[in-house]
């Protein structure tokens, strides 16, 4: 933050070349900073930077956009549609307090442009002739609470405490506002880059544990597929005593040729011992294919790993620059791999609308709260825990555009895709959210099976009805083909323990 010294020397310098400017261009630097465009005696066009960011607010120089910049927050549309033009007849500062003005005219109106630097409490608002404030470019919530838009603008109680120093006395004034943009700019580079850092590192370091933990799961599941050639070994000892084996036997005892030992065969006393014999080769059929499968899904497990590794690599190899390259970082950001496991790991947080929030996870009771897990396309999949849960999300947490998916002519959970009001969501979030209802299902073991897909307005819970049971006009079905990788890639994006 500028202290008083600095701020008002660069309101000296920006005196003495910008009064009498006019305002021709207002530019959204970022979601915290504006830049404004003067065309001063001689055409030429200065810019100065008005950053309310609650690190890093200043008053300084400000260069082209490298890239066009375009934003819809409703201060920047504001100021750029009644100061455009305007005439710039002065600029004072407040003998007490951070607070620089930026006096405006146009025709007839005249606007008060006022930066206000009070560190995490900066903002950037506007004031009309009258005295009342108009906008401010942060919500006064954040920064003044005791200010109403349309209300009499007050300033801040209190004084800064001291000048401070001029930490670029040094530098002379025509470059004093380059040093000071320059200076911070460095620092913003430093913050983004590290905060994009841990977001990459949170995303990673999440995978590799869900990886570990995956892992694990999958060498205990290969160590029981391996107990297929037991199963052969025993249908073939059972083929030899079928004839022996008498209505009611529990097992079947046979000799080993092979080590001469005697060894009981456990047998379902319900079932014929034709149908016992199948059993066995069944399971061996079975659990041989599924070893095969798992040794596929570990090979795909160890190539993830060792590409978090590559990344991790590059990412700390990055890390020692200081400050760290922000390009490179988005480059690493950008890459599909990396994109996906922010998507799932580390998302933005979005602001809830007012009026649709849903109770927060610690009001909703454990057994009601669903599970949740994250789509690539990064939408979220709520699936009810049992039939009490069905219904609360089905009928109180679900909303909008969310759609419905359950298993037909079976019972199972309900499915939720939060398709975030897309009236189109992407076909993959769609296969993985098929993928969780027939999992969790009576059919879970089927290689297809048909899923019903109805958007949550057209799903009714009948009056008096047990507790999951609801009613589903129209929608649509897909015959979904089962896909191993598909159903373990989504079961491993599970978001809560």
């Amino acid at each position: 933050m500028l202290s008083m010294r600095e701020l008002r020397r660069t309101v000296r310098i920006l005196k003495s070349f910008l009064s009498g400017s006019a305002l021709k261009r207002i530019v959204p630097a970022d979601a915290s900073s504006l830049a404004l465009f003067f065309i001063g005696t001689g055409k030429k066009t200065t810019g100065i930077l008005l950053s309310c960011d609650s690190e890093y607010a200043r008053l300084c120089a400000a260069g082209e956009p490298v890239a066009a910049v375009t934003s819809k927050a409703s201060f920047y549309e504001y100021v750029r549609a009644h100061l455009t033009g305007a005439f710039l007849s002065g600029i004072e500062i407040s003998m007490q307090d951070r607070q620089v003005r930026f006096l405006l005219d146009k025709g007839s109106d005249s606007w008060t442009l006022l930066l206000s630097i009070l560190g995490a409490r900066s903002n950037i608002y506007l004031v009309d002739a009258r005295g009342y404030l108009i906008h401010s470019m942060r919500p006064l919530e954040e920064t003044r609470r005791d200010l109403k838009i349309g209300e009499r603008w007050t300033d801040p109680a209190g004084s800064v405490p001291s000048e401070g120093e001029d930490r670029w006395s040094e530098i002379p004034d025509r470059g004093y506002l380059d040093a000071v943009c320059k200076a911070y700019g460095t620092l913003e580079l430093r913050r983004n880059a590290q905060a994009l850092a841990r977001r990459i590192a949170q995303a990673l370091n999440r995978e590799r544990t869900q990886l570990g933990r995956k892992l694990i799961r999958l060498q205990e599941d290969l160590a029981d597929a391996r107990l297929a050639e037991t199963y052969r070994e025993k249908g073939e000892l059972l083929k030899s005593v079928l004839h022996a084996i008498k209505p009611g036997d529990v097992s079947a005892t046979a000799t080993d040729f092979k080590t001469g030992e005697t060894v009981e065969i456990p047998i379902d006393p319900a079932l014929t011992p034709a149908s016992n014999l199948e059993a066995y080769f069944a399971r061996y059929h079975k659990d041989t294919r599924g070893a095969t499968m798992i040794r596929r899904q570990i090979l795909k497990l160890q190539d993830s790993q060792n590409e978090l590794e590559k990344i991790e690599n590059r990412l700390d190899a990055l890390l020692e620059n200081d400050p760290s390259d922000t390009g490179a970082l988005s480059e690493i950001t950008a890459l599909p791999f990396v994109r996906r496991l922010i998507g799932r790991h580390a998302p933005k947080r979005k602001k809830e609308t007012s009026g649709t929030k849903p109770k927060a996870k610690s009001e909703i009771p454990s057994r009601l709260r669903p599970k949740r897990y994250r789509t690539e396309d990064d939408l979220e999949i709520w699936v009810g825990r049992n039939d009490e849960g069905n219904d609360y999300l089905t009928t109180r947490m679900a909303r909008g555009n969310d759609l419905f998916f359950h298993l037909e002519g079976y019972p199972g959970s309900h499915v939720v895709l939060r398709t975030e009001g897309r009236s189109d969501p992407p076909s993959g979030s769609l296969l993985d959210a098929c993928e969780l209802a027939v999992h969790f299902s009576k059919m879970k073991n089927a290689g297809s099976a048909d899923v019903h897909i109805a958007p949550i307005k057209n799903v009714k819970k009948p009056k008096g009805a047990r507790p999951g049971l609801v009613y589903v006009r129209q929608g649509r079905t897909v015959h979904l083909k089962r896909k191993p990788e598909r159903l373990q890639n989504i079961l491993a994006s599970r978001l809560d323990d």
